[in-house]
């Protein structure tokens, strides 16, 4: 237990850096650095497919396209004046407003454990009792969504290839 408010207090600070850090460069670093430790939340959840998932998509092939866009950008040139009270009143307003959220659904929930530990199985998240799910139960939208991740695929190559003489959007 004591690991876990240590990992959530690292992915808690980490994000912050994200919001808080003004090289857009450390702010992705710190992005990634938060990606991981919420792959060691689903660890301590028994969700290693979660986990593996996480660390493939998400801190690895999105955040280098994150990386290559801002290194593509001239951030130099684009940089936005400062913002200007209303804007910043208005970000303190929305901010409060989702903090008052989140307290009141949090007081709501039942943190004694005893319908978590009544229902709790070992094999919840383990890789191969989600396979014969996705493959016994699911398997119709698995396929759709397999043809629809290559017909996108394709696409952007087809986007992304350039003739000799052809007009670019």
């Amino acid at each position: 237990m004591n690991f876990w408010y240590f990992l959530t207090a690292l992915t808690l600070l980490s994000a912050l850096m994200v919001v808080l850090s003004k090289n857009p460069i450390h702010s992705v670093l710190y992005l990634v650095f938060t990606f991981f430790c919420i792959s060691g939340h689903y660890v301590l959840l028994n969700a290693q497919f979660l986990m593996a998932v996480n660390i493939v998509v998400y801190a690895g092939a999105i955040m280098v396209l994150f990386l290559f866009v801002i290194m593509m950008m001239d951030l130099r040139k684009n940089m936005p004046d400062s913002k200007n009270t209303l804007t910043k009143l208005a970000g303190a307003i929305l901010g409060g407003t989702l903090l008052v959220i989140m307290v009141a659904a949090t007081r709501k929930m039942d943190l004694s454990g005893d319908a978590i530990i009544a229902n709790y199985s070992s094999q919840t998240g383990m890789v191969e009792s989600l396979g014969k799910i996705l493959y016994r139960d699911y398997v119709l939208p698995f396929e759709l969504v397999s043809v629809l991740f290559f017909v996108a695929m394709v696409g952007a190559v087809m986007l992304g290839k350039r003739e000799a003489g052809e007009r670019n959007f």
